[in-house]
C-alpha cells in the first residue's frame, strides 16, 4: 500500500504502481490541494482512502499537470470525496482531455486482455474547470503555491506547480525519474528543452524536484534530462537539414536513448520544423 511521504513541510508525495505515477499533496491553512488524481475511478479511490488515512485535512482543490489520463482519470472520484472542489489546470489541457479522452477509453475497450479494461471504461472522465493561460497563484491561507505554464513539452498544455516557501517544484512529466520522459505522438519534442530551461530558471541548488513518475530529484538531474533531449531536438534538426528523409532518421542518427523511445520524437519533430529547416531530397 503506498504511503505519503513527506518531502517538505507539509508536502507530502505518494508514488503508486501502476505507471509508478506520483500523486502529491499540499497542505495549507485551508486545506490540501492534490495534484494528479491517477488513471481510473478505482485508482482514485484508493488515493481518497490514503489522503484520508494520512489525516491531514481535507481535500480542498486539485490541480491536473497535464491532461494524460493517469493524472486525469481519478477527477470524478476525487470530487464525489469532497464535492464542489476546483480542478485546476492548464488551457490547453482541458482541450486535449475534451478531444483525446475518449480515444484512450476506446483503446481499453479494445483491449480486453488489460486487467484495468472494465475500471477504466466505468471511469467518467470530468475535465478541469479553472484553468489559466500562463501563471497563476491559489491561496491556501498560510501559503501561497504557483502554477506555471513553461512552455510545450510532453503535451501542449504542461504546468510546473511551485511551493515557494519550502523550495519544492512538481515538475508533471516534463520531468520523469523513473524513464525516459515519455515522448508521445502528442508532444513537441523540439520545444521541450527551451521548456525545461524555463524550469530551471524556477529552480535553486537546493530545490526538490517532484517529477510525474518515479522519486523526487535535484536541480542536476533535470538539467541532465534538459540536455539529453536538447540533443535530440538537435540531432532531428541536423537530420532534417541534411534532408535525410523521417522514415530513415532513426538509424540514421546518433541518439542518447534507445531509437524505439524516439519513433514520435523523430516524426514529430520533423513536422515542427519550418519548411526553411528542411532539405527536400533531389528527386
Amino acid at each position: 500500500m503506498p504511503d505519503f511521504t513527506e518531502v517538505a513541510e507539509r508536502v507530502w508525495v505518494a508514488r503508486y504502481p501502476w505507471f509508478d505515477v506520483n500523486i502529491t499533496l499540499v497542505g495549507g491553512e485551508r486545506g490540501l490541494l492534490m495534484v494528479d488524481t491517477h488513471g481510473s475511478a478505482g485508482a482514485a479511490r484508493e488515493v481518497v482512502d490514503d489522503v484520508r488515512r494520512l489525516g491531514a485535512g481535507e481535500v480542498v482543490g486539485v490541480v491536473n499537470t497535464h491532461w494524460h489520463f493517469d493524472h486525469t482519470f481519478g477527477n470524478h472520484t476525487v470530487r464525489e470525496a469532497w464535492p464542489g472542489i476546483p480542478i485546476h489546470a492548464h488551457e490547453n489541457a482541458l482541450t486535449e482531455l475534451s478531444d483525446w479522452g475518449g480515444e484512450v477509453k476506446q483503446r481499453y475497450a479494445d483491449d480486453p486482455d488489460d486487467p484495468h479494461r472494465d475500471d477504466v471504461l466505468a471511469t467518467q472522465i470530468v475535465p478541469p474547470d479553472h484553468t489559466f493561460s500562463s501563471a497563476i497563484a491559489l491561496d491556501l491561507g498560510d501559503r501561497a503555491v504557483e502554477l506555471v505554464h513553461p512552455g510545450r513539452g510532453h503535451t501542449s498544455g504542461d504546468l510546473v506547480l511551485r511551493v515557494p516557501d519550502v523550495d519544492v517544484l512538481l515538475g508533471g512529466d516534463l520531468v520523469e525519474e523513473s524513464a525516459h520522459p515519455s515522448i508521445n505522438s502528442d508532444a513537441w519534442p523540439m520545444d521541450w528543452p527551451l521548456t525545461l530551461d524555463i524550469v530551471l530558471g524556477l529552480l535553486t541548488p537546493a530545490s526538490v524536484v517532484v517529477p510525474g513518475h518515479g522519486a523526487p530529484v535535484d536541480r542536476e538531474f533535470v538539467e541532465d534530462q534538459r540536455n539529453e533531449l536538447g540533443i535530440i531536438a538537435e540531432t532531428i534538426r541536423d537530420l532534417a537539414n541534411r534532408g535525410v528523409p523521417v522514415d530513415e532518421a532513426l538509424e540514421a542518427g546518433e541518439w542518447p536513448w534507445e531509437p524505439r523511445y524516439l519513433m514520435h520524437a523523430v516524426r514529430r519533430g520533423y513536422e515542427h520544423l519550418p519548411r526553411s529547416q528542411k532539405r527536400l531530397p533531389l528527386i
